[in-house]
């Protein structure tokens, strides 16, 4: 019997996942919005540690019913990172869309968006390993709170924001497996 991998604590998860937005997401400019909120302190990191998904949907909307009652300048988007649970990548894409139902449901369409990360995350109809996935990897399976008026202006302030996902891809296919490895994302990696 394979021994069950020790669990994350919150502060190797957040810390791996700093480290993940400021080389990967950053450092690589895979979302030019990213760094002015981080910079100005506006990205709160919560994490869910349990070893299973019962309660994640309940975590995600108390941070965004915090999200929602904070100015955005106080706090502009929320990554909530569930380390422990949800490993499979297809698990959590089907919990993604019951996360979206729910946080239509309680009113939040058209106030907050829902994205996700996972460290397997796939597209359809590419093999696993393509390095055009790790547009969309993170070191722990993460939902992402953003804000509609934040989306909105930044896509003001950046015209050609739907030319984003292309150059992203050109920017791995540069960057290839060896060079993803080179930034040393992964869990474990701010350790």
């Amino acid at each position: 019997m394979t021994p069950e991998p020790p669990l994350v604590s919150a502060t190797q998860a957040e810390a791996d996942t700093r480290r993940w937005l400021e080389r990967a997401v950053i450092g690589l400019n895979l979302c030019p919005f990213a760094k002015a909120v981080h910079v100005r302190g506006q990205v709160h990191y919560a994490v869910h540690l349990p070893a299973d998904d019962a309660g994640l949907i309940e975590a995600m909307m108390r941070e965004a019913e915090a999200l929602a009652a904070l100015p955005a300048a106080e706090r502009d988007t929320t990554l909530l990172m569930a380390p422990n649970t949800l490993s499979d990548f297809l698990d959590f894409n089907d919990f993604t869309a019951r996360a979206e139902r729910r946080l239509a449901r309680a009113g939040f369409e058209g106030v907050l968006q829902l994205a996700s990360f996972h460290p397997r995350f796939q597209f359809g109809g590419t093999e696993p390993d393509d390095i055009t996935n790790a547009t969309n990897r993170a070191p722990y399976p993460t939902l992402h709170l953003l804000r509609e008026e934040s989306i909105d202006r930044a896509v003001e302030a950046f015209p050609d924001a739907e030319d984003i996902f292309g150059r992203n891809i050109q920017t791995l296919e540069t960057l290839g497996q060896a060079g993803w490895a080179a930034l040393d994302v992964g869990p474990g990696s701010a350790a």
